[in-house]
C-alpha cells in the first residue's frame, strides 16, 4: 500500500529515529530568571522583592497573590512558601548608568546587548544578568556580587553600613543544589520559631501559680463583698440594720465612711466646697436658678425644669 502517483518514500520518512533533545537558549533562560518576575512573568520593576529561597518578585504580583491565593495563575508552585509579606525582603539595589531602557530600539533596527541589566553591584560594577553570582542580605536588603564579597571581607554592609552575618546572606537565582540547601534552612528557622513560641506559651502558663490563683480570688472575694457597705454610706437614704450588718454579724458601724468619698457617689454640686460659686452657678440646682411662684405661669413653661 502506499506509493500512490508514483511517490518515493525516503528513509526518515519511514524509519523513526531518536528523538532530538530540546536545546533550552541559555540567554532566554537567564533574562527569564534576572529579568521577569517569577509568579506574574512581567518586566521586573520597582518595587522589587526577593523570597528565601532566591527568587525575584514584583511586589505588586505577591500581594495580589496573598489578597486572593484562589485565582488561577500560570506559576503558583513558586510561591507555595511564601505565607504573608514577611517571608519577602524588599531589595536595595544599584541601578545601572549604562541601562536606557527600553525605548532605545522600539523600531528593531539596532544591536540588542541581552546582557546589559537594569541594575550592577555597588562595588565592583558587575551587571546582575545571571553570568555572575550574586546574594542579598536578609538584614537591609541590599545585593552584591559574589565577587565583592570575597574581594572586601566585611560584617558590615558594604552600601547602608549596617552589620551581618554569613547566614543572612541569601544567593540570589542560584543553582538547583542551592534551592535545596535554602529549602533545608527555611524549614529548621521555621520549626525553631514554632518551638520557641511554645516554649514561650507554657512558661507563661507556669508562671501563674496555684497559691497566686487563690490568692487573686480571695482579694476579688474580699473587696466584692465590701462594696455594698460603700454604696450603703454613700446614698442620701437610712440604711437598715440588716443592710449595715456583715456576713459574721457585725455592725458595719466599724467601718463607717472612710477618708475621701468612694468613686460613683451621689452628692450635690452645690455641697462641694472645692468648687467655686461661678462654676455652680452653671447648674440648674443654684439657687439663683430658681424662681418664685410669682414668675411661674400656669399655662407657659419657662424652662423644661420644674422647681
Amino acid at each position: 500500500m502506499g506509493c500512490d502517483g508514483g511517490t518515493i518514500p525516503k528513509r526518515h520518512e519511514l524509519v523513526k529515529g531518536p528523538k532530538k533533545v530540546e536545546k533550552v537558549d541559555k540567554n532566554a533562560e537567564l533574562a527569564a530568571k534576572w529579568k521577569y518576575c517569577a509568579l506574574s512573568q512581567e518586566r521586573l520593576k520597582r518595587p522589587i522583592v526577593a523570597c528565601e529561597l532566591g527568587r525575584l518578585y514584583n511586589k505588586d504580583a505577591i500581594i495580589e497573590y496573598l489578597l486572593d491565593k484562589s485565582a488561577e495563575r500560570p506559576n503558583t508552585e513558586v510561591v507555595t512558601h511564601i505565607r504573608g509579606v514577611k517571608d519577602v525582603k524588599e531589595l536595595n539595589l544599584t541601578d545601572n548608568p549604562a541601562w536606557e531602557g527600553e525605548r532605545r530600539n522600539i523600531k528593531g533596527d539596532c544591536y540588542e546587548d541581552m546582557h546589559c541589566t537594569m541594575f550592577i553591584c555597588p562595588v565592583v560594577g558587575l551587571e546582575m544578568n545571571g553570568k555572575h553570582r550574586f546574594y542579598y542580605l536578609r538584614t537591609c536588603g541590599c545585593v552584591f556580587s559574589d565577587r565583592a564579597l570575597k574581594e572586601v571581607k566585611t560584617e558590615i554592609c558594604h552600601k547602608c553600613g549596617d552589620p551581618f552575618k554569613e547566614d543572612d546572606l541569601v544567593v540570589l537565582n542560584g543553582s538547583k543544589e542551592d534551592v535545596e540547601k535554602l529549602q533545608k534552612d527555611l524549614e529548621e528557622r521555621r520549626s525553631k520559631a514554632k518551638s520557641a513560641k511554645k516554649s514561650k506559651k507554657s512558661k507563661g502558663a507556669k508562671a501563674l501559680k496555684p497559691d497566686d490563683a487563690k490568692g487573686t480570688s480571695d482579694l476579688q472575694k474580699s473587696s466584692f463583698e465590701s462594696k455594698p457597705a460603700l454604696n450603703v454610706e454613700s446614698t442620701n437614704e437610712k440604711p437598715t440594720d440588716a443592710a449595715l450588718s456583715g456576713p459574721s454579724g457585725e455592725s458595719s458601724k466599724a467601718i463607717k465612711t472612710p477618708a475621701e468619698p468612694a468613686t460613683g457617689s451621689k452628692r450635690s454640686i452645690q455641697d462641694m466646697t472645692d468648687k467655686s460659686e461661678i462654676y455652680k452657678s452653671l447648674f440648674t440646682s443654684h439657687s439663683t436658678a430658681k424662681r418664685t411662684k410669682d414668675q411661674l405661669s400656669n399655662w407657659v413653661t419657662h424652662t423644661p425644669y420644674h422647681f
